[in-house]
């Protein structure tokens, strides 16, 4: 059984179609790097799964379970919103941390709120969690006494504190200098190795490449490729997906 099957999901903002009908799954375990030009879709999707906007049209199932119907007549309530987007955590480009709290606040934040146990329970998670993403010397400080690549750090940090079943990264190196990259990478590269199921919205080709179970190519819209990482990147079908990776090429170039 799948831990995301996602189904034909629309979405429109007015007259703009945005997403055409998008439909993928994805197993325990497995990367999907999701690749394309700005205004694609990719951001919209993610933010569709995680309940930040709502589908027109089409279904999301997590372990098997409907969470969202886009044809349902009856609107998800508040409580079910806030219990579906715990299915998922995110990771924004721009890292939205709370400049007023501490780096080891913004981590037990959330499961406090949440009642995730008890609070010397929640800071030993919290602990760990800064320690597994190379940051326990900075467990006191505030966000803007950090490099960006040590706050993108600190969100995957806080992300992985509710524990959810598929993590989700809405282009995590593009804030960041080219020297910071790296270390953001080095950190997501090492949660694959633990088995953690993830989506990633990404313009690094290479790191797609090497991290990833699957690869989608999103055009205007639509599903444009899906396949392995050497389907896509080695051998693409598509023209569209062809004149994507010839021009990223010749921009690294």
């Amino acid at each position: 059984m799948s831990v995301l099957e996602v189904k034909n999901i629309k979405k429109s903002f007015g007259k703009t179609e945005v997403l055409k009908g998008i439909s993928f799954s994805l197993e325990k375990g497995e990367v999907l790097s999701i690749i394309g030009s700005s205004g694609s879709g990719k951001t919209t999707l993610l933010r569709c799964l995680n309940f930040l906007e709502f589908a027109s049209e089409g279904t999301i199932s997590v372990n098997g379970k409907l969470i969202f119907d886009g044809q349902a007549e009856n609107e998800l309530s508040d409580s079910e919103i806030r219990n579906n987007r715990l299915h998922f955590g995110l990771v924004f480009q721009s890292f939205n941390l709370f400049p007023q709290y501490s780096v080891l606040e913004n981590i037990t934040l959330a499961p406090t709120l949440l009642n995730r146990g008890s609070e010397e329970e929640i800071k030993a998670t919290a602990l760990s969690l800064i320690e597994r993403v190379g940051l326990i010397d900075k467990i006191n400080n505030y966000p803007c006494e950090l490099s960006g690549g040590q706050q993108q750090r600190v969100a995957i940090a806080r992300a992985l504190a509710l524990e959810p079943e598929i993590l989700c990264f809405d282009e995590p190196t593009s804030a960041l200098d080219p020297e910071l990259t790296g270390e953001v990478l080095r950190v997501i590269k090492d949660l694959k190795n633990e088995d953690s199921t993830m989506i990633v919205v990404t313009h690094e080709m290479e790191f797609a490449r090497n991290i990833s179970d699957k690869v989608i190519f999103m055009a205007d819209g639509v599903i444009e490729e899906m396949g392995t990482p050497d389907e896509v990147f080695l051998n693409p079908r598509s023209e569209k997906t062809k004149s994507f990776l010839l021009k990223d090429i010749e921009t690294v170039g």
